[in-house]
């Protein structure tokens, strides 16, 4: 189970410096990606993004609420068919993240 940014989101990035997989990326550009998106397959489901965000903007993936459902689908979408870590300013996390992943 991954962790999941929602449309309540208002990048306040305090998701981003909590994290301890770096799997928190910035949506660019952002009318196209206005949220910050969770790495479903890095996120090790730690939890420490929830309190980070002061907007209750994260759900646990199988708990998202009805309403907000879209994010869940916005959140692969960013890393499958969207920007992903070329999103991100720094280029060595997203080595590292591909390296954890086994595509580098």
């Amino acid at each position: 189970m991954t962790h999941v940014i929602t449309a309540l989101c208002m990048r306040h990035g305090g998701c981003v410096t909590v994290c301890p997989g770096n799997c928190i990326v910035p949506g660019r550009p952002l009318d196209e990606w206005p949220y910050f998106y969770i790495d479903a397959a890095v996120c090790t489901d730690c939890g420490k993004c929830i309190p980070a965000c002061p907007y209750n903007a994260i759900w646990p993936e199988q708990a998202v609420p009805g309403f907000l459902q879209d994010g869940v689908q916005a959140n692969y979408a960013f890393f499958d068919h969207g920007p992903g870590y070329d999103a991100r300013e720094d280029a060595l996390v997203h080595t590292d993240i591909q390296r954890r992943k086994g595509t580098v």
